[in-house]
């Protein structure tokens, strides 16, 4: 009985949680949420629905605007994977009779009768299986499904073809009323422990006017306000309505303000879009074919010039910025390289993960026991002029890059390994002020082993985005680099592909941030 009671009520906290995510956005006038419901709706998706101004809201997985989402969520105290079979199976919804898919079905009907400005997806802490067919066909960007890969086959003898088999006939229709609804389907995974999302809306809380309630004390009240106003019949909230109820409950506080806040994206997180907390959102999505992108040229034609108008103008009259980074390791690094650290610009990093995450350069003192570098040089081949070089703070990745080096890269003659003395891990960075330190130190590590006079520098790095950003601010006194991106999901052989070379070989009017 207590373990039932525990998984109840944490599923309860988690939607409760997910509620407050999106309604609190209500108080943010330039959000583009317009109206937020808490359990009512379409049967199986009625946790949670949010509604968007058709004029500011994201844009679908096919370019077209996207008017509304409806949420299922499902918590699971232990880790688990799913995939396509769990659909058509009542008993993963704990339902007697109708599977999540046929209330997909339903609800795609009434709300989304063509296909299109409307979204059904799941959240959940349970992962799509690596190994299910499922996986390869639901977007890394929105989790949406990708149509492409669902009738990437024409026949039923293929993984896709299964998949496409199992949905038709356990719902009765045919190939192109299955399309309809495919493309409003949307998975998203919670990565976050319940902790963690009490501490993004604690930041949240602080920005929009919110009270905030100190980490230290157990009870977090906004839990229970939502069933308590569930049960009073208030189950659907517009910004005027959604004030007023937060003024009679005297949980509005003062909006903290702070930094501005831009956003670059590249790919975008399950259910936290950029485009509803920034100020200014820089959408490099259109370029990439979920993490890969979709021309080699356009790192350098496309996205180097956009990011740097777009920060230019961002750090133009902000003295202290905020940045929300979901973006590939190379816009990390040149983001750094456009607010270099002769900017006078101090800059804030979003940072994902458990816990509050806000990284700056001064947000802590410097602790000699946080975790230093480690150089080891290896030799490569001894005609090789250009100088490799693998950080890997999240993880180990000196097997990858040598492999790539000896394989691939025959300029490389040295290869330089960084990693942390206790070796890497999620835990391995500190905060922001020791991610400011490992960078330097990586820099100066660079500029030893280059003493000698290499040439290019290739650099590979597994590290969070924060790091790379400062790293990227000392890409002037590294000279010549050329950044790496690793095929995590091993669709194009789990190995490297260049990308960007800094500084580009065209140049730019260099007029100051301030100018």
């Amino acid at each position: 009985m207590t373990q039932a009671v525990t998984v109840r009520r944490d599923g309860d906290t988690f939607q409760a949680r997910l509620f407050w995510w999106h309604a609190a956005r209500l108080l943010d006038p330039v959000s583009p949420v317009t109206k937020v419901g808490f359990e009512s709706g379409p049967k199986s998706f009625d946790d949670i629905w949010v509604e968007y101004d058709p004029v500011r809201c994201a844009s679908d997985q096919y370019g077209e605007p996207l008017l509304r989402e409806h949420m299922q969520c499902k918590w699971h105290v232990t880790p688990d994977n799913y995939g396509y079979s769990h659909l058509v199976d009542p008993e993963f919804i704990n339902a007697n009779a109708r599977s999540l898919l046929q209330r997909a079905r339903e609800a795609q009907l009434s709300y989304a009768p063509a296909g299109s400005g409307v979204r059904f997806k799941l959240v959940t802490n349970w992962r799509l299986d690596r190994a299910d067919p499922l996986r390869q066909m639901v977007g890394m960007r929105s989790g949406a499904m990708r149509l492409d890969r669902l009738y990437g086959s024409v026949t039923d003898n293929s993984k896709a073809g299964s998949v496409r088999k199992a949905w038709r006939e356990h719902l009765g229709i045919d190939e192109a009323e299955l399309r309809i609804l495919a493309r409003t389907l949307a998975f998203g995974e919670a990565t976050d422990t319940l902790d963690g999302l009490r501490d993004q809306l604690d930041i949240l809380f602080g920005l929009v006017g919110l009270k905030r309630i100190p980490a230290n004390r157990s009870a977090f009240p906004y839990d229970d306000i939502v069933f308590q106003w569930m049960a009073q019949g208030r189950l659907e909230f517009d910004r005027a309505s959604f004030r007023a109820v937060c003024a009679r409950e005297d949980i509005l506080g003062s909006a903290e303000g702070g930094p501005k806040v831009y956003g670059v994206k590249s790919f975008e997180h399950a259910f936290d879009k950029l485009e509803e907390r920034c100020h200014l959102v820089l959408d490099l999505i259109p370029s990439f074919d979920e993490r890969y992108i979709r021309s080699d040229a356009d790192w350098e034609a496309k996205l180097y010039p956009e990011l740097r108008a777009f920060l230019l103008t961002a750090a133009k009259n902000e003295p202290r910025l905020r940045l929300a980074l979901d973006a590939h390791v190379t816009l990390a690094f040149a983001a750094g390289s456009v607010i270099n650290i002769k900017s006078g610009r101090q800059v804030e990093l979003e940072q994902r993960g458990t816990g509050r995450r806000i990284w700056s350069a001064d947000d802590a003192t410097s602790d000699s026991t946080w975790p230093t570098l480690k150089a080891e040089l290896i030799e490569l081949r001894p005609d090789g002029s250009d100088l490799a070089v693998a950080i890997g703070l999240t993880h180990d990745v000196t097997a990858d890059v040598q492999r790539y080096c000896e394989t691939t890269l025959s300029t490389a003659g040295r290869l330089l390994v960084l990693k942390p003395d206790t070796g890497p891990g999620a835990q391995s960075v500190i905060c922001g002020r020791h991610a400011f330190e490992l960078a330097d130190a990586a820099s100066g590590a660079i500029r030893d082993a280059k003493a000698g006079g290499a040439g290019l520098t290739h650099l590979f790095v597994a590290a969070p985005n924060a790091f790379t950003f400062f790293f990227g601010q000392r890409q002037t006194a590294l000279g010549r680099i050329c950044l790496y991106e690793f095929d995590f999901d091993g669709q194009r052989g789990r190995s490297y592909t260049a990308a960007l070379t800094l500084p580009l070989h065209r140049t730019f009017s260099q007029e100051p941030i301030d100018a």
